[in-house]
């Protein structure tokens, strides 16, 4: 029987080779305060997309936001698509960020999807999530990509070793971290709505993460507006075009789509930079919640520059959130 089972084992990662071209798929953990804005339900879908199509396996959609919607709109995006079984957790603090969304579009899905998980405060604690994950992964393996607040990955830095890992969160992420992907910032400087919500915690991991960090700036997701395909799609039936079409309609801003910053950095999260984007490396300095930047061919930070043309980057975007969920 262990025969048998390890030959199944070995012709999975054969399959999974052959789907990336010759590599196996990348290992990510989604970190999202979804709900305030909804750009974070397009970047679930491309995520989701991705990793049907072999590119990506995600490891668990971890929440940086207390609203107890967030939890139960996690569990009914992941279950839409097909891997209700990923983890998932939330912050524990009681001073943590609490943001739900202007439309009610949470409050929509959660009444119009079943889940099983009924509020945000139901799921474990996120630094434990994170460090039992991270703990069970080869070294240097996880791609973390961060499209909200930087809560969760603050409190990870200064956790102690546990039942999962001897080590203290700084080296458990040193130890099993590739890189960090965030959408946060405006470049070369500005204050953005990530940074400045929890500035404690931005300016402690940008200041102390041990790995490269790949920002996507605010800059960038402004002009990739996305949804009216998404809406205007008669065969989709899925809970992100409900949830853009009820937005959209109730927010005239985005009449022509919404900005699509948190899909960018999944994108960059599984595809890498290119060729979608440039770079510009150098270091992120914080402070008062904004950010300012110090160029360095040798710094530990780096900024998405553009580079494809936006419609062609806003149409790849677009068709991976039209990707429908496993029936």
């Amino acid at each position: 029987m262990r025969k048998i089972l390890l030959i199944i084992s070995l012709l999975m990662a054969s399959l999974a080779h052959a789907q990336t071209g010759g590599r196996l798929p990348k290992t990510l953990i989604l970190d999202t305060d979804i709900g305030p804005d909804y750009d974070d339900v397009g970047a679930m879908a491309v995520l989701h997309a991705l990793a049907d199509k072999g590119e990506v396996r995600p490891l668990a959609v971890i929440s940086c936001n207390k609203n107890e919607y967030v939890g139960p709109t996690i569990e009914i995006l992941n279950t839409y698509f097909g891997r209700p079984e990923l983890p998932s957790g939330a912050p524990k603090g009681a001073a943590d960020p609490s943001f739900g969304a202007s439309q009610k579009w949470p409050e929509m899905l959660v009444e119009k999807y079943p889940h099983k998980i009924t509020k945000t405060a139901d799921l474990p604690d996120a630094v434990q999530i994170y460090r039992k994950i991270l703990a069970k992964q080869p070294d240097q393996s996880v791609t973390i990509v961060t499209v909200g607040f930087l809560t969760n990955l603050a409190d990870l830095l200064d956790s102690k070793p546990d039942e999962n890992s001897p080590l203290s969160g700084l080296n458990l992420v040193r130890k099993k971290v590739a890189g960090l992907v965030s959408m946060a910032g405006k470049f070369p400087a500005g204050r953005e709505y990530n940074v400045y919500v929890d500035s404690l915690a931005s300016q402690k991991v940008f200041a102390e993460w041990p790995t490269e960090i790949i920002f996507s700036g605010f800059e960038i997701g402004e002009e990739i507006k996305t949804g009216v395909k998404v809406i205007a799609n008669e065969r989709l039936k899925s809970p992100v075009k409900d949830v853009f079409a009820m937005a959209m309609a109730k927010s005239p801003e985005d009449v022509n789509g919404r900005q699509s910053w948190d899909q960018t950095a999944v994108l960059v999260g599984v595809r890498g930079v290119q060729p979608y984007f440039g770079l510009k490396r150098g270091k992120m300095i914080m402070q008062d919640g904004n950010n300012t930047w110090q160029d360095d061919p040798m710094g530990p930070h780096a900024y998405l520059t553009p580079s494809m043309p936006t419609p062609q980057l806003t149409a790849l975007i677009e068709g991976l959130m039209m990707w429908e969920g496993k029936k």
